[in-house]
């Protein structure tokens, strides 16, 4: 096997296949084990032919027969053994790579913004681990093997060693000629599958919209023109694949031919044996055989390629995350200096937020108003720390955000976007998180949040199942769950982005209470919002314009300024 060190293009996943070396060893082992025994067929037919037939001795027969079938009961035995270790060994590279291709997927998502969620990588990691798993991969290791065979030729005799020879060079030609051709194709179409996949995607994601505004013929006559693209590039490759396996196969078939009938023609000038002459069109075949299967099953080693090449730039353009030391639980104190923060993939220089600085005391709340696309969004994801600054920090008790391990922080962070999101689960699940479930804790929650009394008016109350998209509940009735997720566990720094956006009158009133009790109990309150019924709770307020603070203090300090005509309201926050 490859010497695989530090060096490799893709170290990450060379040390993971360097975990499972041992693996491979074995399987080069029992491949080793497995070629001897497949001399098996060809020595008894020496045998009977030059021996047996010559003398008339049926107790030889018997004896190598009876020898053969165990030999061959052995290379079954040994074949099965091989299957067994690469199954064992593409497990242990999955089961070694799974997480950290989860994490890298999820931060992929997440740092682009979710220009780029799906699960593909996790798809490309399972195809890779059945890859280990195929009759292809064993061609790798009995291809070693072909000069060995041609070896034994040359024992029967020289032309039948140059046979093979001329043999293995034209089905080497054969593969490297299917390489160059089909690969680029492959690529091609492997790349516009995903892209079409991932307009699928959205398009189901947005079902309702579709729907209700007739876009599903027009999407779909997209998604199809696509799809024939991708249908006719493949159809290529698998067509030229097919032809040089056509090719390959039909090739074996006439040298085996030509190799008897060459035999034949050194028998008859008493060269060689008429054992010899058979056995001679069968080591070629068997020494042809691996190569013939590489350009059989060329496709799949293309494909199982681009996985790797995938799955090596995803893993290197996201590295492990740093893991900090653990900190003491936060209180809350929250300070932002000098932030700029720059859009994931962060590729334009251009930065939403610029220069905004604030603090926050345990137990206060702020207010961000501004026009859209004003940077508010943005800078709860990089209080959040789901966003990287550009310049400047947020530090929670002092401590840089980031330097945070997200696992000891999340349950001190609450967080409702804009977009809610519940998962497939119950509600009571969806409440403490897919954590251990405390009922006293998720009442407690929803309680806080003033959803307690909506949630035992449904069918099955904590324990009714919703999907995704929130299923039997409405969009208010979501977002008021979200809440109660958001402060579960009395976290000490809660952010919410428009939390009354799909609530009525009565549920923005029971918002604003929620918010009372809320700081009450000590959490740190960033409340994003349009309406201004919400910034009665609010301590201190803070206006954002274009990605800069233009007024930050005291809410009455402020809301006073922006009532001057010379510094109005922002017409979105008025309303």
């Amino acid at each position: 096997m490859k010497r695989i060190d530090s060096k490799s293009k893709f170290p990450e996943l060379a040390a993971a296949l360097r975990d499972v070396r041992a693996y491979f060893g074995f399987a080069a082992l029992f491949s080793a084990a497995v070629n001897l025994l497949m001399l098996t067929p060809i020595i008894y037919m020496l045998q009977v032919y030059d021996r047996v037939v010559a003398s008339g001795s049926v107790p030889t027969l018997t004896m190598l027969t009876i020898l053969m079938v165990c030999l061959l009961l052995a290379m079954g035995g040994l074949e099965w053994v091989r299957s067994m270790v690469m199954i064992a060994a593409s497990n242990r590279l999955e089961q070694r790579l799974r997480q950290r291709v989860s994490e890298a997927t999820f931060n992929r998502a997440l740092f682009s913004g979710g220009m780029v969620a799906n699960a593909q990588p996790m798809n490309d990691l399972s195809q890779l681990r059945q890859f280990l798993t195929g009759s292809s991969l064993f061609a790798f290791f009995d291809a070693p093997w072909v000069p060995i065979y041609i070896f034994v030729m040359y024992l029967f005799h020289p032309w039948f060693a140059l046979a093979g020879v001329f043999g293995v060079i034209l089905m080497l030609a054969f593969t490297l000629a299917n390489e160059k051709v089909t690969r680029p194709k492959l690529q091609d179409a492997n790349s516009l599958s995903n892209s079409v996949n991932n307009q699928l995607s959205g398009n189901l994601r947005n079902a309702e919209v579709i729907a209700a505004m007739g876009m599903g013929s027009n999407l779909r006559t997209r998604q199809e023109d696509g799809s024939e693209q991708v249908m006719e590039l493949q159809s290529v490759a698998s067509r030229q694949n097919g032809t040089f396996s056509s090719i390959s196969k039909s090739f074996r078939i006439i040298m085996q031919s030509l190799t008897l009938g060459l035999g034949a023609l050194l028998a008859l000038n008493q060269q060689i044996s008429p054992g010899m002459m058979i056995a001679g069109s069968l080591l070629l075949g068997r020494a042809l055989a691996p190569i013939d299967l590489l350009v059989n099953t060329w496709r799949g080693f293309t494909v199982a390629r681009a996985q790797y090449d995938r799955l090596g730039k995803l893993l290197e353009q996201l590295p492990p995350p740093f893991r900090p030391m653990t900190l003491p639980a936060p209180t809350g104190r929250l300070l932002v200096e000098n932030l700029y923060v720059a859009p994931p993939p962060f590729q334009s220089q251009a930065h939403v937020l610029r220069n905004v600085s604030f603090a926050l005391a345990p137990g206060e709340a702020l207010g961000i108003v501004g026009p859209s696309a004003s940077g508010k969004s943005s800078l709860a994801r990089a209080i959040l720390g789901v966003w990287p600054t550009a310049h400047g920090a947020v530090r929670l008790d002092g401590s840089e955000i980031l330097t945070w391990d997200r696992e000891q922080l999340g349950p001190h962070l609450g967080y409702l976007p804009q977009d809610i999101e519940l998962f497939d689960g119950s509600i009571a699940e969806n409440i403490c998180r897919f954590g251990e479930q405390d009922s006293e804790a998720i009442v407690a929650a929803a309680q806080l949040a003033g959803v307690h009394e909506l949630i035992q008016t449904l069918p099955q109350g904590y324990n009714t199942m919703i999907g995704g998209a929130g299923g039997v509940l409405s969009g208010g009735q979501r977002q008021r769950i979200g809440l109660a997720r958001a402060v579960y566990g009395k976290p000490c720094l809660i952010v919410l982005d428009e939390p009354n956006s799909n609530l009525d009158d009565q549920g923005e009133r029971e918002l604003v209470e929620a918010l009372d009790r809320i700081k009450r109990q000590g959490s740190t309150v960033i409340v994003i919002s349009h309406r201004t019924m919400v910034l009665k709770s609010m301590d201190k307020m803070l206006v954002l314009k274009e990605g800069a603070a233009v007024s930050y203090g005291p809410r009455d300090q402020v809301l006073a300024g922006l009532m001057q005509p010379a510094r109005k309201l922002p017409q979105s926050a008025a309303s």
